[in-house]
Order: C-alpha cells, then structure tokens, then sequence
C-alpha cells in the first residue's frame, strides 16, 4: 500500500478521537470565550443590567446562527461542507486576535443598543464559526454508519463546555494578562482549524463528492420539533432563574453563577452518554427531587442559606439531567441531527429570553423560577406508583384539599394553627403528590400547592400590597418594622438602607454611614479640607443616606446605575433621606467609571465610592484604571472613600497594592457599633480613605478627635498586585471557608 493511500486509512482509523479532541476543542473555545469578552468589555460598557442582558442574548444568537448554518450546509455534498467551512473559518480569522478593540460608550449612546453592536463587531465571525462546530463535526462523524451513534459526542461537547466555563476562573484569569488570553485562544483557533481540516480528511470516499438523500429517515413531525424546544427551553430558563434566586435571595457568594451553568452543562455529559445507567438513575428520582426541593421555591432560605442553595442546585441538576434525558430519548436518525440540534438552540434562546427579557418586564418578583419548577414537573418523565387509576372527582377533590390546606399552613388564618400544623399540612400536600406521580397535570397542581405552602401566598400577598419593584438588578422591597420604628429597603433578603421612623431622627445616617464611621468622620470634616463650599461625589445612591451630611453651599453629586433605586430615594413617601436633606442634588444616570471619565479634572473634593450590593463585587471600579479616573476626577488636596464591608472577600489588598503602586496615601478604619446604636439601625462598616496628598491623610486624623487612633494602615498581602483591567482575579481575595458554612456546622467541635 502506498503512503498516499495509507494516509486517509489511518485517518480513518483515528476518526472518533480525532472527532472527540475537535468538539472538545470548539467547546472549550466557546465557553472560554463568554467570560473572557465579558471581562474585556466590562470597562468599556459599564455595568448596566440591560447592557449584560443584550450582551447574553448576542451570545444566544449567535449560537443559534451557528447551529442553523450547520443545519443549512448539511445539505450540500460533504466536500463542499468541508470547503466553505474552512473558507469561513479562515475569513473569521481576520478578526484575531479576539478582543473588542479600543472603542468606548459615547456619553449620548444607549448601551443596551450599543453593547450589541460592539460585540458583534468584535467576535461576532468568530464566535459564529467556532459555534457550529458541535452540530457539523457530529453531521460528518454519521456520514460513515460503522462509526455508529454520533449523539454521545455531544456528551463531549458538553464536557469542552464545562471546561472552558471553569478553567477561565480558576486557571486563565489568574494566572494570564488579557492580552495574554487573546493570544491563548487565538493559538486555540488556529488548533480547532487544523483539527476541522483533518476531520475532513476521513469523509469516506464513496460520500464525499455525493449530494444528501432527501429521505435520510422519516421526517420529525411538528408535535416532535416543539418537544425538543420544550425540554430545552424549561433547562435552559431554570438555570438562569436559579442563579438569580441563588444570588439574591440567598446567598450573594462570588463566582456562585459559575456553578448553575456548569451543572446545566454537566446535565447534558450525563443526559447523552452511551452507557444510561446514570441518566436512568436521575430520570427515575426526578419526580422526588421535585417534590423535595421544588416546594421552597417561594422561601428565602436566609436562615439556612447552604442548605437552602443546596437543594436549589440539587433541584437543578437533577431536572436537567432528567429533561435531557427524555431530549435524547426523543432524537431523530442522523439524517435529521441538525436539525434536531437548531430546535435544541431555539429552546434554549427563548429559556433566556424568558428569564433575561420577559420576566422583568411583566413580575414585580422572581416568579419565572416556581413557574419553571412547575413546567419542568410537566416535562420531566415519570412511572406511576399506585397501580390504580385515582377517579377524576377524587383527583380534583383532592388537589382542592391541597390548595385550602397550602393557605392554612402559609397565612395561619386561625389561632389553632402554628407552625407544627403548618408542617403537617405541608407534609399531607407532599403525601398527595406522591399520589399522583406520573399523571403530569395532576402532579404539577399538588406541587404548586405544597411551593404555597412555604411562603408562596405571602409572596403573592406582597405583589399585591406591597411597596415592590423589580428591574434588571433584582427585587426591591420596601418595608417597615416597628422596633425600632424604621422604614427598610431590600433586595432580595440583603437590607439597602434603613430610615429611623421616630420623630427627631428621621435624617440620622444609619447602617453603614453612621457619624462615627469612616465616612462619618470623612463627610464632617469637609469644612475643614474645603471650606464652605466642597464638592462632592458619591457612587451609589442607595435610600439616599449619605445626602444628610450635606450643609448649604456644598455641591453634591450621585452617580447611580439603576432607575429604579433613583425613583425610589427621589420619593419622600418611601425614603425621605434626599427630599429633606439635599433635594438640588444632582443624579448622574449610568455606570459610574464611565461617567467620571467624562467629568471635568480636579471636579471633586470628595468621592465616595459605595457600589457594592449584596456582597458583588463591581471589579472594574476597583482596577488601576478606574483609581486613575478617581484621581483624574478628584482636586489635588481631594479625599477618595472607598466602602470594602464584604462578607466573601478580603477587599482591602487590592487597594493597599494600589496605594503602593500608585503613590496613593490610605488607611483604613474598621467599625463596630456599640448595642445603642445598633438599637438606632447602625451597622459594622469598613472603609478605606485615599489621597493622593499625605497632608489630606494626616488631617483626616486628626479631625476624627479621639478616634483619630482607629484609622490604621492598610495591610497588604504578599505576592498580591492588585486589579488592572488588563489582569484581575478575586480567588486570592477569599476570606477564610469558615464564613461560607452555616454556624451549626462550623461550631462542631
């Protein structure tokens, strides 16, 4: 035999690992490409919610524009397919290495219309081309029939995914410049290149120049096309509905949106194996795990906030696996995978829609997450446990039952009932549910009763009377307690702000900007850096709080990202703090670097930075380059505030590497209020105070009187650089585990 024939034989021999390395490599690509863009865009657009919503559907569409263009090429004769796709890939290649240039927002541009075009523009070919690689790889693969069933290569993909999702946080951000994992992933393309090349090279001969049978297997009907975008719509929407409810209404854990989305990718590794033990196991508990974890769909989990995220995890990972499961059970012949795979696409573009669009447009609370439970109860398969049909009176008779008993054991309408009744209730509405497993609608009623039952009718009670509004940032709830007498904002379970109710103390800064904070020193002594007339900036509105140290003559400025909390602090029946304290303060719309790049130099005496919500962490107003716009924007003798109270990371090396870095003069004062003023709503604070003067320092210290000595010196840590936006990662930042268990667990002796 003849080395020239010799070579496509042994290609031809390695197809299924050469296939296996090619869709592992796209996979990772294109999963490393989401949080790599989004790092390098970030300075550039800001934070704005509707700028990340439009960015996310860009990453949708353009991944259903890959699959549809493999499904439309699938048509052609393989060598053709083979041709176009590497003529694509190499006109893609114009746009390396990937990044999104050095453009920035207009001060008059839209960001929710100008993200898209942005990223678009800067990887829109790339992230397009690399995209298409699951489908068509698995397209070739099933050109030769001996290879058998090309759908557990999809497992593969899946498994790539996984990887790139994970490898980003853990290993490249940490470790890489950005310009750095531009060059990595484009040396990665250049790689996949190769790889498509020598797929190519193992189309059998007697297929590669043949033009696609018209009947290659009986066509899916319609019935089945909305099947398979049903059970990927209601994964893909229950794991963004997920993270938002595990990022505000439990537990704000940095990086905690990485571990939904690496479940829901995981799901498929399990869900489209060849060996189905493993699907089978979670298909068969799918119903339980519903029932068990779905009926806290409505509670907070603030008191047991692991345990509570635990079984939102578990919930997720089982349901997808299980609708995944019955996605591969229902799969067409090869002939017909492409267009399998675009109907998967679809479902999974408007699963985010649902959730990134519509959701917050039409609920004032995160309702799209019980409804999604509820649709995947629908879905999900299941085997009947009793052996007897339940007659329809008595099945409807007895989903009523669990309907009175769910609002018995929620609102307690009668003196009798207390909380072990309303245990016993819910207990007899999980008892009916494991009735009707495996009649679906019946099921799914019987859940939706036992989710009312842990706080679903309260929440629905609030919708109605409530002070609530919702926008892309999340839930805001206004309340009111009456010891002490207080109105207080909330989003989700973590408090914004507080206002003391009682007379005479309806302007006291309260929670973390009390007057013997570190901002509480800062702001009184204004008069004396400044004279009579300072002007000051303040990033992050909030209730309004902080507009109470101001005095006549002074120039106040807010800088906030999020409408919503803009109408509520402007409102003097919810938050007075602003309307009686300095109502001609002005409010800058938007995100706050962006907009501090475009004030005018030496504009600010004062800036204090307070944009941390529910322990986020917003890196790139923390980076080298965003200090430079502070410094940029702040008078030479001007003071820098920056609030860094954080239950998850370790704030203060980042801004002590900057200090070092930059020659900026810091320290920090750490407070910790006394039982009477946290009878007055005061809370523990951190806050760290910059200036580029040592002389602004120094008399900081000296105003704040006699607790001048609580300003210490900031304290760096070893090997630790700081944040640029070049290179930045919060994984050195970790506070020690023992603050992400529950106390019950970590007081085990």
């Amino acid at each position: 035999m003849s080395s020239r024939a010799a070579a496509p034989l042994l290609l031809s021999r390695a197809a299924r690992p050469l296939f296996l390395l090619a869709i592992l490599t796209g996979s990772f690509l294109l999963f490393l490409t989401q949080p790599m863009i989004a790092r390098m865009a970030l300075p550039r657009l800001g934070g704005a919610p509707a700028v990340w919503n439009s960015a996310m559907l860009v990453y949708q569409a353009l991944l259903l524009g890959g699959y549809a263009y493999a499904h439309y090429i699938s048509r052609l004769a393989p060598r053709r397919q083979a041709g176009l796709h590497l003529v694509l890939f190499a006109l893609a290649a114009l746009w390396l290495p990937i990044g999104v240039g050095d453009r920035v927002l207009p001060a008059d541009a839209a960001p929710a219309l100008w993200a898209p075009w942005l990223l678009l523009s800067s990887i829109g070919p790339l992230f397009f081309i690399v995209s298409a690689q699951a489908p068509l790889m698995q397209r070739w693969y099933a050109l030769d029939p001996a290879r058998g069933d090309p759908y557990p290569l999809y497992a593969a993909s899946n498994l790539g995914s996984f990887a790139g999702l994970l490898s980003y946080p853990l290993l490249v951000e940490p470790v890489l410049t950005l310009d750095q994992q531009s060059l990595l992933w484009s040396a990665g393309y250049a790689l996949l290149v190769l790889l498509v090349g020598l797929c190519a090279l193992t189309i059998p001969a007697h297929v590669v120049e043949a033009t696609p049978a018209a009947d290659e297997g009986e066509a899916p009907t319609v019935r089945q096309i909305l099947c398979w975008i049903a059970l990927s719509a209601v994964p893909s929407g229950l794991m963004l509905s997920t993270t938002t409810h595990l990022t505000t209404d439990i537990v704000a854990l940095p990086l905690l949106w990485v571990v939904p989305l690496g479940l829901y990718l995981l799901s498929f590794v399990i869900a489209f194996a060849a060996r189905r033990r493993a699907a089978d196991v979670f298909v068969t508990i799918g119903p339980f795990v519903l029932l068990i974890a779905g009926g806290f769909a409505f509670s907070g989990g603030s008191r047991s906030p692991f345990f509570t995220a635990t079984l939102g995890l578990a919930l997720l990972f089982t349901t997808a696996v299980a609708l995944h499961s019955a996605l591969y059970r229902a799969r067409p012949s090869a002939g017909h995978l492409t267009s399998y795979y675009l109907a998967m696409a679809l479902g999974g573009v408007l699963g985010g829609l649902f959730c990134a669009l519509v959701a917050p447009a039409v609920f004032d609370w995160a309702y799209e997450h019980p409804l999604l439970i509820l649709a995947a109860a629908w879905l999900v398969p299941q085997r009947r446990l009793l052996p007897w049909e339940v007659p329809l009176w008595a099945t409807l008779s007895l989903i009523g039952l669990a309907f009175v008993l769910s609002f018995a054991a929620d609102m307690k309408p009668w003196a009798w009932i207390d909380s072990t009744a309303a245990l016993m209730m819910s207990i007899a509405i999980s008892l009916t549910a494991l009735l009707f497993i495996g009649r679906r609608g019946a099921f799914a009623a019987c859940l939706a009763a036992l989710m009312l039952s842990y706080g679903g009718w309260r929440t629905l009670e609030e919708s109605r009377v409530a002070d609530r509004t919702r926008s892309y940032f999340g839930v805001y709830t206004i309340s009111t307690r009456s010891n002490p007498p207080s109105r207080l904002l909330t989003h989700g379970t973590t408090l914004h702000g507080v206002q003391n109710l009682t007379p005479g103390q309806e302007t006291e800064p309260t929670s973390y900007y009390s007057r013997h904070s570190g901002i509480g020193h800062a702001m009184t002594s204004l008069g004396i850096f400044h004279g009579d007339h300072p002007k000051v900036g303040v990033v992050g509105l909030g209730t309004g709080t902080l507009s109470c140290y101001a005095q006549p003559g002074q120039e106040w400025r807010f800088f906030e990202i999020d409408p919503a909390i803009v109408a509520i602090a402007r409102d003097p029946r919810r938050f007075s703090f602003l309307s009686r304290c300095a109502p001609g303060a002005k409010v800058v719309l938007g995100d706050a670097r962006l907009s501090l790049a475009r004030a005018a130099p030496g504009s600010l005496d004062m800036l204090a930075i307070d944009a941390f919500s529910s322990d986020a962490v917003p890196m790139h107003l923390l980076t080298r380059e965003a200090l430079a716009v502070y410094r940029r924007a702040l008078a030479p003798t001007g003071l820098l505030l920056i609030h860094i109270s954080n239950r998850y990371l370790d704030l203060e090396p980042v801004l002590a590497a900057a200090a070092k870095r930059d020659g900026w003069y810091g320290r920090v004062y750490d407070y910790v209020p006394s039982g009477e003023e946290q009878g007055r709503n005061v809370t523990m604070s951190v806050w760290v105070a910059l200036a580029p003067d040592p002389d602004t320092i120094l008399t900081l210290q000296i105003a704040s009187g006699e607790d001048a000595h609580q300003w210490r010196p900031l304290i760096a840590r070893n090997g630790f650089e700081g944040w640029s936006d070049d290179h930045a990662s919060i994984l050195p930042l970790l506070e020690d585990w023992s603050n992400w268990v529950p106390d019950v667990i970590r007081d085990m002796p």
